[in-house]
This record gives structure tokens, C-alpha cells and sequence, in this order.
């Protein structure tokens, strides 16, 4: 499996939909833990990089 590289603003999409509907959250902290907030309803969430890693579907507006 493929590392997909990732960074703060970037866009993941996730394989399971938020329970408002929306499957894109917004990175806003790298570290040992992800920080995310979804962009349906505004939720803030502290994710383990590897439960993140294997539940990311893709990563678009990537800033390069």
C-alpha cells in the first residue's frame, strides 16, 4: 500500500461518511495524532496517523 503525503489545509476524503453526511474533512495538525475538522458541519476531531492512514480514501487541494 501507498504512502499518500498530506499536509495542514489539505482536503481527505475518508471512506465513511460523518454522521452529518459529509465524507471531507479538512487537515488543521500533523503529528502523532491528526487533527481534522469536517467540512459539513463544522465538527473538530483528534485522530491516531494510523487509523487516519488506513480509513483516507484520497487527498485533493494539495498544496505542493
Amino acid at each position: 500500500m501507498e504512502k499518500k503525503a498530506f499536509a495542514v489545509g489539505d482536503i481527505a476524503c475518508m471512506k465513511k461518511n460523518h454522521p452529518c453526511g459529509s465524507n471531507e474533512w479538512e487537515i488543521t495538525r500533523i503529528g502523532m495524532d491528526i487533527g481534522l475538522k469536517c467540512q459539513g458541519c463544522g465538527h473538530f476531531v483528534m485522530m491516531p496517523r494510523v487509523k487516519f492512514q488506513r480509513m483516507l480514501r484520497s487527498i485533493r487541494n494539495q498544496k505542493l
